[in-house]
């Protein structure tokens, strides 16, 4: 036996579904321009929804155009004052004068080397090396070149952020690097910073004040009109004190405006919350505001507005330092998985192959102190395998699936599946952490694994396979537990489902592979005989037998196990499941016809569990009434001769079956004309007049309702393949148990509907089940055999 099935809807033969990957419905925003100041409203709050940095990289831009337009005015006020003032009017100025143009020189100049550097030692300051923006994290690196031993020590600060009390290290933070030996308070960064703050508030400040007070006075001197030395300076120091106070106003307005912002309206804080970040990851906002404003003054003050949070995170990903990793993970990790974000944020990605590479890559590392950055990075493939061209990246990348099997790990407790891999203790406090590794593993193989190609894919990479299975364990104390507990067990039956139910080469190759690791079938055994209370995980596990019962190999092993078509049977039959878990005994009932197709020896072990009560009876069950007959048809179809006794207990379904064939249609009517033209065939001619008797129709009438049958299918119908082929065995046991009925097909025209049968018939008709649209587990007699025996038992 060879077949590849699922059930469909349809119910007279076995059918395999395969799984298809469905469009995903995508949301277009409304192209159309309008004219009213409401639409541009609603456009302007959408885009921020959409997009919440952007007020950062305006806040950039608008700090950049006073920071450079004080730069502009500062350094034509230099070059006035150098050139013009010094250098033309050096010897007449007035005392005061020369020393209030050296003094504001001086603090001019003294405040831009501090602003020049401010922004750096800001950074230091305030947080570690690498929180500070990529082109200043570059400049630091040249002006502190012994910062670099510092590799790892910012990582862990930025685990101190999520609440870990930050152990000593061996190497400097570089916020606490004292500049030199002695004055340790003094020189620390952190406090130097400090000071180059208040120095440039201070410088300003005395610039306005120096300037103020000499364009107030006019006291520029001795001013002779006939002495043409002196003629033009009164005009050029009022020129020079006008742009220095301009110069020192904007840049108080830029200091004013910055606080405003980000200490009073707490713009990062709004930034950071829209974006869904979490407190704890203000450190990402502040590192991105940083770098757009860095851009915004080292380049075009557009440079900035160019920037995202998605592309930021993506290029931090990219970087070589572990903590960049990090906030770079924890940026995309929460974007992809926003409702609000994800889908921009997934689209990017997907669309960067180096992106995609690289998070494959961090599922191979073992670093403890790169843990979050391995899990963020699981994660984010896990959203990203939602749609199925990313699937499909992801798979074709070399070792992918290897990366993906680094992330399963069994961990055995107390006999219980460990849902986490690692549970890290939070230094110097009590808490822990816990990173679900094999959730998030299985996750991402159950979304690969909805496209087939991929599955055989799964399939060949060494040590995945037993992994999976090996998390479908779950012992009694687990499956008696609440459901919370066996999250993974169902993920990973999940991926076993859709593996097990792959079409083509790759699928049998699978369905071979799964059964043959000998802990499968015992496994799913467990979960029938102690899941009644996760129906999900019963069902999951009826549906893995359904799929690799296509697979004769695979058909004896389960029947092979102890206890397994016993468990299944307790399923099917038992009364006191509640009406919403009703599912669970359809499949229970579908996987036991599956297994008895073209299986002797699934049949006798059936037949020797004494259950031929229970399935008379479940044939007048509504619900159970379908594969109570398939499980009967097959039971008198492939057991052997020496099983006659015990099927004789059976038909005492008889009149049951015929009075459906007389009543029913459609699916119910296929599947209890099935069983009639088997079991028909254990009855001898009293026990068949007995029945019509019981039944209480003429033995006239089954000739009638069988040509009426085929006269209504005229044609091959999808929904009920096995339609015409099994009406026409019972016509053909019938002819042979009365002459009569031979009589009476005659004479409704029974030879016409056999030859229109002939000239329509096709592949649909020719086998038991089918996977998609491919037929598997061929029928033994074709329809045109079966078309010539009845006819000569019309003709003869």
């Amino acid at each position: 036996m060879n077949h590849n099935s699922s059930p469909s809807e349809s119910q007279g033969s076995v059918h395999l579904h395969i799984f298809e990957l469905s469009a995903v419905p995508t949301t277009s925003l409304d192209t159309k321009s309008s004219t009213t100041s409401s639409a541009a409203d609603a456009s302007s709050s959408l885009s921020s929804a959409r997009a919440p940095e952007k007020q950062l990289t305006l806040f950039a831009l608008r700090l950049a155009v006073l920071e450079k337009t004080a730069s502009g005015i500062g350094t034509l006020g230099f070059i006035w004052a150098t050139v013009v003032l010094l250098g033309g009017f050096a010897i007449t100025l007035d005392k005061t004068d020369f020393w209030f143009i050296t003094i504001i020189l001086l603090i001019e100049g003294t405040r831009i080397f501090s602003r020049s550097h401010e922004l750096e030692l800001q950074h230091q300051a305030t947080w570690s090396i690498t929180e500070a923006g990529i082109s200043t994290f570059r400049a630091i690196k040249t002006a502190f070149s012994s910062s670099r031993t510092a590799k790892h020590h910012t990582a862990r600060q930025l685990r101190t952020d999520w609440g870990e009390k930050r152990p000593p290290t061996r190497t400097w933070m570089s916020s606490e690097v004292p500049l030199l030996s002695y004055g340790k308070w003094m020189f620390i960064s952190t406090n130097v910073s400090r000071v180059l703050h208040w120095l440039q508030l201070a410088s300003a400040v005395s610039c306005v004040v120096l300037s103020m007070i000499k364009l107030v006075h006019r006291d520029f001197g001795d001013m002779e009109k006939d002495n043409s030395d002196k003629r033009n300076r009164e005009s050029a120091l009022i020129i020079f004190y006008s742009l220095s106070l301009s110069e020192a106003l904007l840049f108080l307005l830029e200091k004013a405006y910055w606080e405003w912002k980000l200490t009073f309206y707490s713009l990062l804080e709004i930034v950071n919350k829209e974006c869904e970040l979490g407190d704890s990851d203000l450190i990402s906002i502040r590192r991105f505001f940083y770098d757009a404003y860095s851009k915004c003054i080292n380049g075009s003050v557009f440079d900035g507005l160019k920037m995202d949070m998605v592309s930021f995170a993506m290029e931090l990903l990219s970087s070589n330092s572990p903590d960049e990793n990090l906030i770079g993970a924890r940026i995309l990790r929460r974007f992809a998985t926003s409702s609000q974000f994800s889908q921009d944020t997934l689209q990017k990605i997907g669309t960067s192959l180096p992106v995609v590479e690289r998070l494959v890559e961090m599922l191979n590392w073992k670093d403890e102190e790169e843990e979050e950055i391995r899990y963020s990075a699981a994660e984010i493939l896990s959203e990203l395998a939602s749609k199925k061209h990313n699937s499909l990246r992801i798979a074709g990348i070399a070792g992918a699936l290897e990366s993906i099997s680094c992330l399963l790990h069994r961990s055995r407790g107390h006999g219980r599946v460990s849902d986490q891999i690692s549970e890290k203790k939070k230094r110097g406090q009590g808490h822990s952490r816990p990173w679900s590794f094999n959730n998030v593993g299985l996750e991402i193989l159950k979304k690969l694994a909805r496209d087939h190609d991929i599955c055989g894919k799964i399939g060949n990479t060494k040590g995945l396979l037993p992994k999976i299975i090996d998390f479908a364990h779950a012992d009694e104390s687990l499956l008696r537990g609440p459901s919370s507990e066996t999250v993974t067990v169902k993920l990973s039956m999940q991926v076993l489902k859709m593996l097990a139910s792959t079409a083509g080469a790759a699928g049998r190759q699978l369905r071979r592979e799964i059964s043959e690791i000998v802990l499968t079938i015992g496994y799913i055994r467990d979960v029938l005989r102690y899941g009644d209370r996760h129906p999900e995980l019963q069902i999951l596990g009826i549906e893995i037998l359904t799929s690799l019962a296509i697979e004769e190999d695979a058909t004896e092993r389960i029947g092979a196990t102890g206890g397994v078509v016993k468990e299944l049977f307790r399923i099917f039959f038992n009364d006191g499941i509640p009406e919403e878990q009703q599912h669970v005994r359809a499949a229970a009932g579908e996987a036991l016809a599956m297994l008895a197709l073209e299986s002797d020896s699934t049949c006798r072990g059936i037949l020797k569990l004494g259950l031929n009560e229970q399935l008379v009876t479940a044939v007048e069950a509504p619900l159970l009434r379908v594969n109570a007959a398939r499980i009967l048809r097959n039971l008198f179809a492939f057991s052997g001769d020496d099983c006659f006794h015990h099927l004789k207990g059976l038909t005492a379904a008889a009149p049951t079956i015929l009075e459906a064939i007389m009543r029913e249609e459609g699916k119910l009517l296929e599947v209890m004309i099935g069983a009639a033209s088997c079991m028909f065939k254990f009855m001898d001619h009293q026990e068949s007049r007995s029945m019509f008797k019981r039944v209480g129709i003429r033995e006239t009438d089954l000739p009638n309702r069988l040509f009426l049958i085929l006269s209504k299918y005229q044609q091959p119908c999808i929904k009920v393949p096995s339609m015409r082929r099994y009406t026409i065995e019972l016509a053909i046991w019938l002819m042979r148990e009365e002459k009569e009925s031979v009589r009476a097909f005659r004479g409704l025209g029974m030879a016409r509907e056999l030859e229109s049968v002939t000239e329509t018939t096709s592949e649909l008709e020719s086998f038991n089940i089918f996977s998609g649209t491919v037929g598997l587990c061929r029928h033994k007699v074709t329809m045109l055999a079966l078309v010539d025996a009845a006819m000569k038992l019309l003709e003869g």
